[in-house]
């Protein structure tokens, strides 16, 4: 990657800082002690072209840290399964935290993945209440990936699979029915690409 500008290794760990509650170009430019917003702005957007820093296109309040210079880590949000609304996403709702996370624990850019934190013990023997899971951000999942997904404005942890016209979205614990998602509600949101243990 590009060395970095002192201001942008300031505006960096600015962001860093506040990534759960993001900042307005005019609150960095007060931060950095630049002369307005379009300073900041130009120093965003060196991040973004030089690797460090990832913005969501439709919300530019959005981002994730894609490389800390201090640190040999990458940051993935991490959401809780919660319920979100009929029409909801899961990635529209706050972060409940901010996860530093070795690069080499995911195989795919860190802009693509989040983390959810598991409840309730439907995919015992594969996820117990309070593991970390490590998604990539996919809407095409394969037949018997473990996905994350929302049906009927529920967040779900749930084994995808398609019988003919039907996704079926099957619990590993058996005393749980499978269930035939709503074809006007479902949608996947990532699938599960690590499990961090969290037993105690």
């Amino acid at each position: 990657m590009k060395p970095l500008h002192p201001k942008q290794k300031e505006l960096l760990e600015i962001l860093k800082n506040n990534i759960a509650d993001p900042l307005t170009l005019e609150e960095l430019a007060a931060r950095l002690g630049v002369s307005g917003k379009s300073v900041a702005y130009h120093h965003v957007k060196q991040l973004e072209k030089k690797g460090y820093l990832k913005r969501n296109p439709e919300n530019p309040r959005d981002y994730t840290i894609l490389k800390d210079p201090q640190r040999n880590v990458v940051y993935l949000k991490m959401y809780g399964c919660a319920k979100c609304g009929p029409e909801g996403t899961l990635l529209s709702g706050v972060p409940t935290r901010i996860v530093p996370v070795d690069p080499q624990m995911i195989y795919f850019p860190p802009g693509k993945g989040f983390m959810v934190e598991a409840k309730g013990d439907s995919m015992e023997n594969i996820i117990a209440p309070r593991d970390w899971l490590i998604v990539q951000i996919s809407h095409t999942p394969k037949n018997r990936d473990i996905v994350i997904c929302v049906n009927k404005g529920e967040v779900m942890v749930k084994r995808f699979s398609r019988d003919g016209d039907n996704i079926i979205l099957e619990s590993q614990n058996k005393k749980y029915s499978p269930i035939v998602a709503d074809p006007h509600s479902f949608h996947v949101e990532g699938i599960v690409r690590s499990i961090i243990k969290r037993n105690f």
